[in-house]
């Protein structure tokens, strides 16, 4: 494949040009199996390429080194391409894996078929992107947070959202009923303006945090919701 700026050879379909510095793909779309993953580029809504990674699936012990290397190869192939962001689907292990090691915008994207659902999402009003690093979104009156270094984690796994403007924390209610699960974190319905709560419960104690987005309205704020669940999810925090 060459290059569509400047002509030049490229290695493999959508790769970001060494000789002009350019992307020749906006978005990457995987799709993950526990022993597959199809990475398919685009470039606006145009079919870049795809490739195909493959992994045969360890037991015991092997496991962890196979998964890593597997997700290392899938991450690997993403770097090439430079996307702006990252729309993903398909088995959670590898998928919380890819996430930790690319620093792009990584959105869950579900349906029959990912592309296309990806493409119908690029259609829509774009969310604004917030640079500001996690820490410096946390802020309010309250600064207590039930469950310690934990529930900090929990915040800042939200915070660190693209399309997480601020993390409010609220007062802390001690009168829920006793669970001895440990910590869980919950986003809630999105309000009208495509603000959400985020819910920790840690024992009996509840707090409810105020979680302000970039969207426009509650049909945005609830595609950020089910995003920010999935991502508490894979860092085992539902």
């Amino acid at each position: 494949m060459e290059c569509r700026r400047c002509g030049s050879s490229l290695e493999k379909p959508g790769d970001f040009c060494l000789v002009c510095r350019e992307a020749n793909a906006d978005t990457v779309v995987l799709a993950a199996e526990r022993d597959r993953a199809t990475i398919t580029m685009l470039e606006e809504d145009r079919f870049v390429g795809e490739t195909t990674i493959t992994t045969v699936p360890e037991d015991g012990e092997a496991v962890v080194v196979e998964l890593r290397n597997f997700v290392g190869r899938i991450a690997d192939e993403i770097r090439r391409k430079r996307p702006e962001e990252v729309y993903a689907d398909g088995e959670r292990a590898v998928l919380r894996g890819v996430r930790g090691e690319l620093h792009y915008p990584f959105y869950r994207v579900d349906g029959e078929d990912p592309v296309e659902t990806v493409r119908e999402r690029r259609g829509e009003r774009a969310f604004d992107v917030v640079e500001t690093p996690p820490a410096e979104k946390i802020g309010g009156s309250h600064s207590t947070l039930i469950g310690g270094r934990t529930g900090m984690r929990a915040i800042r796994t939200v915070a660190d959202h693209p399309h997480v403007k601020k993390v409010i924390p609220g007062p802390i209610d001690a009168g829920g009923t006793g669970s001895q699960s440990g910590l869980r974190a919950k986003v809630t319905r999105a309000d009208a303006g495509g603000n959400v709560r985020m819910l920790l419960r840690d024992g009996s104690s509840v707090q409810e945090n105020r979680v302000v987005t970039t969207a426009r309205d509650r049909e945005g704020g609830e595609r950020i919701r089910a995003d920010l669940n999935d991502v508490l999810e894979e860092s085992a925090f539902r």
